[in-house]
């Protein structure tokens, strides 16, 4: 069957929050890479909302830049917002944090993610790399070390990723009851999780471009995973 065609309630339902676009090829990677999870990828944009309490689970995926006004910064020149997107993904965020909904921030997601818990961004990183390139691209070309003991190393099997890079604007102040679960060689921040163990994850790269290495595609079955334990706990509620 392919990704997505037809209703299938055995799977998990992945809300996923990203531009409304007709053509994004980071949705049709992101469905592809929730479908070999063993999820089911719906869809969500200003134009295509879906009721946020049938979702299992939430991905807030790559795009255009944050509003800086959110984390009291500048408009840059030259740069596009979407005030309308940036409402809507807080909405799912608020409700995915409110109530316990696996969540998973891609790129511009995980840097609103940041900011929706009160941390800021930096801008433009572009004149502060020193060992890392500004040269954007789907291919693994750029390492993340990633902190001993933290989620993403547990999850992904792993100390160290091969991570592709396609932004200029990278987390400066973290969030509350955010931390830092990973670096790049500049020591940009580039994974964020939860404090607490709550099953929140965010990352600076676009795993759904890199589903072909093993690392990169445990994330998304992490996130299916807990998606699954919610909802068969909510079937089936104790007591």
């Amino acid at each position: 069957m392919a990704p997505g065609a037809g209703p299938d309630s055995r799977r998990p339902r992945i809300g996923v929050t990203g531009s409304a676009r007709r053509f994004s090829a980071s949705w049709y990677a992101i469905r592809l890479s929730v479908w070999l999870a063993g999820g089911r990828a719906i869809r969500i944009t200003t134009r295509r909302r879906y009721p946020q309490e049938h979702l299992d689970a939430v991905i807030v995926s790559g795009g255009d830049d944050i509003h800086p006004g959110l984390y009291d910064s500048e408009e840059l020149p030259d740069k596009e917002y979407d005030h309308e997107r940036d409402e809507l993904e807080q909405s799912y965020i608020r409700y995915a944090v409110d109530e316990g909904l696996p969540l998973l921030g891609i790129c511009r997601g995980y840097q609103l993610i940041n900011v929706f818990m009160g941390g800021s961004l930096h801008p433009d990183i572009r004149k502060m790399r020193k060992r890392t390139s500004n040269f954007g691209t789907i291919l693994p070309r750029k390492t993340v070390l990633l902190e001993s003991g933290s989620l993403l190393a547990d999850v992904s099997r792993s100390a160290r990723l091969w991570v592709n890079s396609l932004h200029y604007q990278a987390v400066d102040r973290v969030g509350e009851e955010l931390s830092v679960a990973g670096r790049d060689l500049d020591d940009f921040v580039q994974v964020l999780e939860h404090d607490d163990g709550a099953p929140v994850l965010g990352v600076q790269w676009h795993p759904e471009y890199l589903v072909y290495l093993p690392a990169q595609l445990r994330l998304f079955r992490w996130l299916v995973r807990q998606a699954s334990h919610r909802r068969s706990s909510s079937e089936f509620p104790l007591g």
